[in-house]
């Protein structure tokens, strides 16, 4: 994977070069984006960069034994914090980021390694599955190439 990123660094940095600063960081701010929505929907899917689901949520004690409504409903993992305000984009003539910054960076990087976290301030330590939210599949790989076409086509 990590000669696959080299080699798609060396080609678009090959392109990228040609043009002028604040053309390549416009072109590298719409990839970004396109990163972003791609990324953004693979967390709506729960799944990871890899393809596979995400482990389900644990069970809450106060489900058990109750039909209906209420415990057919399944909320969503990482619904709000898959939305742009959380999933930024920083985007300069030289490099693209997309990631989590603030507290909502401190909460991804717990499911995305599978570490111990409080689940209440004061409340019990818990271990959370790993669930990686963010990372480079071959479709976004191929995404990138498209779209820096795409958008340098347009300049």
């Amino acid at each position: 994977m990590n000669d696959d990123l080299h080699a798609l660094e060396a080609w678009a940095g090959a392109l990228l070069a040609k043009l002028q600063p604040p053309q390549r960081r416009t072109i590298n701010h719409k990839v970004a984006i396109d990163l972003r929505r791609s990324q953004a929907q693979r967390i709506k899917a729960q799944q990871g960069p890899d393809g596979a689901a995400y482990p389900a949520h644990k069970r809450r004690k106060e489900f058990k034994g109750k039909n209906g409504r209420i415990k057919r409903e399944k909320a969503a993992m990482f619904a709000k914090i898959r939305t742009a305000k959380h999933l930024k984009v920083e985007a300069t003539g030289d490099q693209i980021e997309v990631g989590f910054f603030g507290w909502v960076a401190r909460v991804a990087h717990v499911h995305q390694f599978g570490q111990q976290d409080r689940v209440t301030k004061k409340g019990a330590a818990y271990k959370y599955p790993e669930r990686q939210l963010l990372g480079l599949s071959e479709p976004d790989r191929t995404l990138i190439r498209e779209s820096l076409l795409r958008h340098m086509g347009n300049n």
